[in-house]
């Protein structure tokens, strides 16, 4: 008897994990294609005061689609008291000759008003994360503005090295 009940279990766990295995198998989802891409700045960008500037950095959107935009954009600053001056940052749709909404991003800034003629500077870099809907293949540009409100800066650029990359990133997340 232990043995025609040993064979009634295994058979019934046999054909319980077939089961279970088929359930698992047939119930995954496809894996839609992935469509993705990153560039790099690879050459400083010198921004005149008060002007928007392309950067040489663009990514191309291959096809409609709702994608993620993500920039990491480092600014180099410098400029001597008394000096109030900043970077900002923001993302252009080159194919319908508007700015992406609300990217805006201050990348760095400088205050200093105090007296003296010691140079005051530095690098940051500020993230730039958007969520875009597209009708069709677009291209995005990395731009960016320097702003002189007191002084004026020494240097002022969008920069990239092995210091720290700029960079502007793309994937599709949707229809």
């Amino acid at each position: 008897m232990r043995t025609g009940l040993t064979a009634v279990t295994v058979a019934v766990l046999v054909g319980a994990t077939t089961v279970v295995t088929q359930s698992a198998v047939t119930a995954a989802p496809a894996t839609p294609e992935r469509v993705a891409g990153i560039a790099h700045l690879n050459t400083p960008v010198n921004l005149p005061n008060g002007v928007w500037t392309d950067a040489p950095l663009e990514v191309t959107l291959p096809r409609a689609g709702t994608y993620e935009l993500d920039a990491d954009v480092r600014g180099r600053l410098a400029g001597a008291p008394s000096i109030n001056t900043f970077i900002t940052a923001r993302l252009w749709d080159v194919t319908s000759g508007t700015a992406v909404a609300e990217s805006e991003r201050l990348v760095n800034q400088i205050i200093d008003l105090n007296p003296g003629a010691a140079q005051a500077g530095g690098n940051a870099t500020a993230p730039i994360s958007e969520l875009i809907q597209v009708n069709g293949p677009t291209t995005i540009r990395l731009q960016g503005i320097r702003n002189d409100a007191v002084g004026a800066a020494s240097i002022a650029q969008i920069y990239s090295d092995a210091s720290g990359r700029t960079s502007l990133r793309y994937e599709r997340v949707g229809p």
